[in-house]
């Protein structure tokens, strides 16, 4: 599953530098999360990097993006080139 930033997000900027997949970007008023990049850093980390550095805790998982932890392997293998 995809995680999604909300609209409590207080564009700190420090999300966007922490996801290894760069789909973090700033959106027209905050943060968003680009769903096909996302891996819930899933080959990277043992935990979403976003979710750790968020102060505000807005960031959950997308109910409209669910993906099972080998999807996201999948999705990760296929970013990555491996």
């Amino acid at each position: 599953m995809a995680l999604i930033i909300t609209d409590e997000c207080i564009n700190c900027d420090v999300c966007e530098p922490e996801c290894p997949n760069e789909a973090i970007s700033p959106g027209d008023e905050i943060y968003e999360i680009e769903p096909s990049k996302c891996t819930e850093c899933v080959g990277h980390y043992d935990t979403p990097q976003c979710v750790e550095v968020c102060p505000v805790d807005c960031i959950p998982k997308d109910p409209d993006h669910e993906e099972t932890e080998a999807q996201l392997m999948d999705k990760y293998k296929q970013l990555t080139g491996q």
